[in-house]
């Protein structure tokens, strides 16, 4: 499954924050040798040479942007909404899943119930959109909320 992942960062400038947010990537695909690899790799949109992600697969999107621009407002929304929509859709499946199947099925992963219940645990990987410069996902409000009020701290 290919997807845009998005990483909040701490940066003075542009060069800085996609230097910043490639080290997040790198350990979340596992080339950091502490840190487990949950995709199996990254693009970034500054690189031209790929032809299956990245401008190539989703066409123009800033390579870094402050979060106070309308350029990064576009990408804190659209990693926040992205990450909202999964986490809704994989809730609706765990209710039908308790509504509609017996515990055995349950047990059986009938439907992939039990898958629906790990993404909805998840605190990485592909129902996360977005991270912070830790490459811890970002899975509630509150907690988008936090790391934006620190940033603003600064």
């Amino acid at each position: 499954m290919h997807m845009v992942i998005y990483s909040l960062v701490e940066a003075s400038t542009e060069d800085e924050a996609l230097s910043t947010g490639k080290t997040v990537f790198d350990r979340l695909v596992g080339a950091d040798p502490h840190a487990g690899a949950v995709f199996d790799y990254h693009v970034t949109f500054d690189e031209e040479d790929t032809s299956v992600a990245g401008k190539a697969r989703w066409g123009e999107l800033p390579t870094a942007a402050p979060i106070d621009s309308d350029a990064g407002q576009d990408l804190l929304e659209r990693g926040w909404e992205a990450t909202k929509e999964e986490f809704e859709r994989n809730l609706e499946r765990v209710r039908e899943a308790l509504d509609e199947l017996s515990d055995e099925e349950i047990m059986r992963d009938e439907d992939l119930a039990r898958h629906a219940f790990h993404q909805v645990g998840a605190y990485d990987g592909p129902t996360i959109f977005l991270y912070n410069e830790y490459a811890n996902g970002i899975r509630h409000r509150e907690q988008l909320d936090r790391v934006l009020e620190e940033s603003e701290e600064l």
